[in-house]
């Protein structure tokens, strides 16, 4: 997975769950968060972040989308959609599979629905994929909100 046209910002605050200011170039731009977990460890002033720039794109209320933060020497991706991405292109390529047979995202089972649905060398399963943002003295922890599911 990758992410286009980065450009480093510095955090300044978080109105609401949606949206951070930010300093870009000496200018107090609005971005939008691709997570909505509470992340106040990570989202603090003066943080630096990255932010992808999607300018073009229709429909758009705002340029930017704030895609990661640095805490310290590590790089934290911001974006909720990144892990099952990530994880897609690796259950497709034989990550935990030899002959990856199947690889089905978003799938039921009952009342729950479950990341993915994956087969291959002669099994099968559902497959919960995580991200996480909370960090407390270097051990990563879920969730980083409560959640009905979580």
């Amino acid at each position: 997975m990758r992410y286009d046209h980065i450009r480093e910002a510095i955090f300044l605050d978080r109105p609401n769950r949606f949206i951070a200011h930010v300093l870009l170039d000496g200018e107090i731009v609005v971005c939008h968060v691709k997570n909505t977990g509470r992340c106040r460890e990570l989202l603090v002033p003066g943080a630096t972040v990255l932010l992808e720039d999607r300018a073009g794109r229709p429909g758009r209320k705002t340029r930017y989308d704030l895609v990661a933060v640095w805490k310290g020497e590590r790089l934290i991706n911001m974006d909720a959609a990144a892990p099952n991405a990530v994880a897609a292109e690796w259950l497709r390529r034989g990550g935990l599979f030899r002959r990856p047979e199947l690889v089905r995202p978003e799938q039921r089972w009952g009342s729950s629905r479950f990341d993915f649905y994956v087969a291959g060398d002669g099994k099968a399963g559902y497959l919960e994929v995580k991200g996480v943002t909370l960090e407390d003295g270097g051990v990563l922890r879920l969730p980083d909100a409560p959640t009905q599911r979580g």
